[in-house]
């Protein structure tokens, strides 16, 4: 009875100390239509299980989370996970993280270019979105991200077809008050959206996929508050984009990790 009571105790107590969660699945979303979003990639396991989510933004190579190393290969072209057949490219990678990331997304530098083994030809399921450099977002903005996974929290269920959901860009003085009563200093070079005075974020699942505004990738899906995402609660955290488009035009440039 006493080592139940331990282990019921430091399962809470991890649950309270674990302040950040790594993005995951999309919360009171819907199916993405057929043909739209054709940059989405799944990013997946050596048990061919979906762990992320990612972008593509050149012939040759993903945008996704530093957190999310733990894939091995991705897959493109398609919305159904369980529709991977010859015209849904599967690929394998090589991992190029910003060189800052350190161990955890709570400490900022959360991105990762993924080299494709493959140059992929464009047609209307694989193609391209194109990298804010300088959009000013505005408050209450809305913008849009999308995922493969479970719509609950704390569940390995995931969905099959990939889902997407509106959200509004939350001010970043005030995403930082509502993180700090939780005694949480965000890292610099982040945006805040959704989860907060809202019932639409992601969830762990979702990592590495865009936040796209106005038609363009401005953030990456980094970590929410606790793996709650029985929104509302704190704003979702997002990598901003902008502060590395020199590094990731570099890497695509040299075509290898610099």
């Amino acid at each position: 009875m006493m080592h139940s009571l331990f282990t019921f105790l430091l399962v809470h107590l991890l649950a309270w100390l674990c302040q950040y969660a790594h993005g995951s699945k999309i919360i009171h979303g819907k199916k993405v239509p057929d043909g739209m979003m054709p940059y989405m990639v799944s990013l997946q396991n050596n048990n061919n299980a979906h762990v992320c989510g990612g972008f593509l933004i050149s012939e040759e190579f993903v945008l996704t989370a530093a957190h999310c190393d733990n894939a091995t290969h991705v897959v493109l072209g398609t919305h159904n996970l369980k529709k991977v057949d010859n015209n849904a490219r599967k690929q394998s990678v090589m991992k190029c993280k910003y060189p800052s990331y350190h161990e955890s997304p709570k400490f900022g530098f959360d991105i990762m270019l993924l080299k494709l083994s493959q140059k992929v030809s464009l047609n209307k399921k694989v193609n391209l979105i194109r990298l804010s450099e300088n959009q000013n977002l505005k408050d209450n903005q809305k913008c849009r991200v999308a995922g493969w996974g479970s719509t609950k929290t704390k569940t390995k269920d995931q969905v099959v077809e990939l889902q997407v959901v509106d959200i509004p860009i939350i001010n970043r003085k005030v995403c930082d008050k509502e993180w700090q009563k939780s005694n949480v200093k965000l890292p610099e070079n982040v945006i805040c959206a959704g989860g907060y005075k809202t019932k639409s974020g992601f969830c762990q699942g979702d990592s590495g996929g865009p936040l796209v505004c106005g038609g363009m990738a401005v953030g990456i899906v980094s970590f929410n508050f606790r793996k709650d995402c029985k929104y509302p609660n704190l704003p979702n955290i997002y990598t901003e984009i902008k502060t590395y488009v020199p590094w990731i035009k570099e890497t695509l440039k040299k075509k290898q990790c610099v």
